[in-house]
């Protein structure tokens, strides 16, 4: 467990088999499918479909105006050149062109304003879902799917996203329409031209078809390894203490830079895809101004168009061509766009109990009595668990704690103390066992983390609903009075990151009181007041006491004399229960716990 101060677990299974080996680890967290987008998409339109209705109707008309400022064009030398024209027809087409000018350039700003509206309403719900359902996934998923694809994914994707904005709105909201009604307008009034034109279409179209089948993994695995790149930066962060300490600063430095170039290869690739993609447009588009070109010379020859036919028909070709390459070009930041946009709601569709999560199997009659709903203990039964392919960690462990008892695990570093707390808390899945907890628990580690924003917000992460006088009350029953009477905008005194900093013990009592606060039934405390200096351990071990009151605890104990405070306390040694009992029979058997406090108190 790690960056986190408090964890609720979800309901565990109550006793429920688990697989006789783990699965292997995922690459990454999920990545939704095309059906899978364009569902979740659908989904959350719900409430925007009527702005999005009359958004497309606005487009349309827009783009439909601007039909008229060929046409008059090619009226105009119709009329020039059969001899009809004067001052005032020249002055009433100019009036048109600049009428019809404004209203379309009106109606285009009104619908890139409302679609990017709409569009930004979208992503902000997106964002929203994702985060909501990231923060509710099983830790030991997110960790084993690499906690730096779920950051990446919520930054770099959102941005990705969010970045396309200004490209992407402009070309799927007036571009698309353009192409769609000039072709249709070209159909209608010049459809020899049109019809000749359909001859270049192919080039377009395989164009396209290469792109979508090169450019969608190129994205990927662009996005791939960006967030191979941000666990690398992530694990430096986190573990700079002991890349320090074990002078490791030239190894990471050495997996950062190489997932970096990776992420610059990836983008290259990308690059260059577009410009492939650049040069096929170049082609339709000289292919098809000279198709229009030499179709027009053979209809004036023939009688069959006029030069202002012809006219009309080049303006709109080239009316159209522009809008064309924007959206072929556009694909390729729509085609990143997508990439991460499938990548957020793959972690917005992951089941509440993700594949590698056992599912709840039918209650047999012994696990049905084993917990009932007012039943708060912990069984273990035959459970083993090791990280990844390496030694087992637990080794076929058996434990039961009645509901109410407060149980302190003790041992040597590497024990295997703090992995069976994440195994009890749900953190870790063993690979063979059974493990049964309360649907209520709770767990914080000596990592604490203070939040940015108030000491309120803060505590309230745990008990939303509670009020001052319940924060109050949580802060006294803990002993941390002094630390709201030392803050200067007592509970709307910011914290965090710019904030009021804390000391480390001051930290471990805001988490002790957010767990007191929480009132799980099941509380597990991993070295949860081991705060760097012994002048508030006494202190630290009272808030712990007040928390602990009433409920079930197992306690992973770095000073003894809280183990000495518990009902019962378990010896570990090499993933294994080596002695178990009260402080008074065990310091009298005379064994492993008899000569680590002999030792304790020897060092006090």
């Amino acid at each position: 467990m790690s960056g986190s101060s408090l964890v609720p677990q979800s309901p565990a299974p109550a006793f429920g088999p688990l697989a006789s080996s783990e699965p292997p680890a995922p690459p990454g967290l999920p990545v939704a499918s095309g059906r899978e987008t364009v569902r979740e998409v659908w989904l959350l339109s719900r409430g925007y479909r009527l702005r999005l209705a009359a958004t497309g109707v606005l487009g349309v008309v827009s783009t439909g105006v601007d039909l008229i400022v060929p046409v008059a064009i090619g009226s105009l030398v119709d009329r020039v050149q059969a001899g009809t024209a004067d001052l005032a027809t020249v002055l009433t087409i100019t009036g048109v062109i600049a009428l019809t000018a404004l209203l379309g350039a009106a109606g285009t700003a009104l619908t890139i304003v409302l679609a990017t509206r709409v569009y930004h309403a979208l992503l902000a719900a997106l964002r929203e879902r994702l985060v909501g359902h990231a923060l509710a996934l099983p830790q030991h998923f997110v960790e084993r799917a690499g906690t730096g694809d779920l950051i990446s994914r919520s930054s770099d994707d959102v941005t990705a996203v969010a970045d396309a904005a200004p490209s992407v709105i402009p070309v799927l909201t007036v571009t698309a329409f353009t192409i769609v009604v000039s072709l249709g307008g070209l159909a209608a009034m010049e459809w020899p031209y049109a019809a000749a034109l359909a001859v270049v279409l192919p080039v377009y179209v395989l164009a396209v078809r290469w792109y979508l089948r090169v450019g969608p993994g190129v994205y990927r695995a662009e996005r791939a390894a960006m967030s191979a790149r941000a666990q690398q930066v992530l694990e430096s962060q986190r573990g700079h203490a002991t890349v320090v300490g074990l002078g490791l600063a030239g190894q990471r430095h050495r997996a950062v830079m190489t997932n970096s170039w990776r992420v610059a290869e990836q983008t290259l690739r990308a690059r260059t895809v577009l410009s492939m993609l650049n040069a096929r447009l170049n082609l339709g588009e000289c292919l098809s101004l000279a198709v229009v070109l030499v179709v027009g010379f053979v209809l004036i020859e023939h009688g069959a168009s006029t030069v202002g036919g012809a006219t009309t028909a080049m303006l709109l070709v080239l009316r159209l061509l522009g809008p064309v390459n924007q959206l072929l070009m556009v694909v390729d930041t729509l085609q990143s766009a997508l990439a991460s946009l499938s990548r957020m709601i793959g972690v917005v569709t992951i089941p509440s109990n993700p594949p590698d999560v056992p599912a709840r199997p039918a209650d047999t009659d012994t696990d049905r009595n084993a917990h009932t709903d007012t039943d708060t203990g912990v069984r273990l039964d035959e459970v083993s668990f090791r990280y990844g392919e390496g030694p087992r960690v637990l080794d076929d462990l058996t434990l039961a704690i009645p509901s109410g008892q407060r149980v302190a695990v003790v041992g040597v570093s590497g024990a295997g103390k703090s992995t069976l707390a994440g195994v009890i808390a749900g953190i870790h899945l063993p690979q063979a066992g059974r493990v049964a907890r309360p649907g209520r628990t709770s767990m914080i580690t000596q990592e604490i983390h203070v939040f940015t924003g108030t000491l309120r917000d803060n505590l309230t992460l745990a008990a939303p609903g509670a009020t001052d006088r319940d924060l109050h009350a949580a802060l006294e029953a803990t002993g941390a009075t002094s630390l709201l009477d030392g803050l200067p905008d007592r509970l709307d005194t910011v914290l965090g990151v710019g904030g009021h900093p804390l000391t480390d013990a001051q930290a471990q009592q805001l988490a002790l009181t957010r767990l007191l606060l929480a009132d799980a039934d099941l509380v597990i405390l991993d070295e949860a007041t081991a705060e760097s200096g012994s002048a508030y351990a006494t202190q630290l071990d009272l808030a712990a006491d007040a928390v602990l009151a009433g409920r079930t605890a197992v306690v992973v104990a770095h000073r003894l004399t809280q183990a000495a405070a518990c009902d019962r306390i378990l010896v570990m040694e090499r993933g294994r229960i080596i002695e178990t009992g009260t402080h008074a029979e065990l310091v009298g058997a005379g064994g492993v716990y008899a000569g680590l406090w002999t030792a304790w108190e020897a060092a006090r």
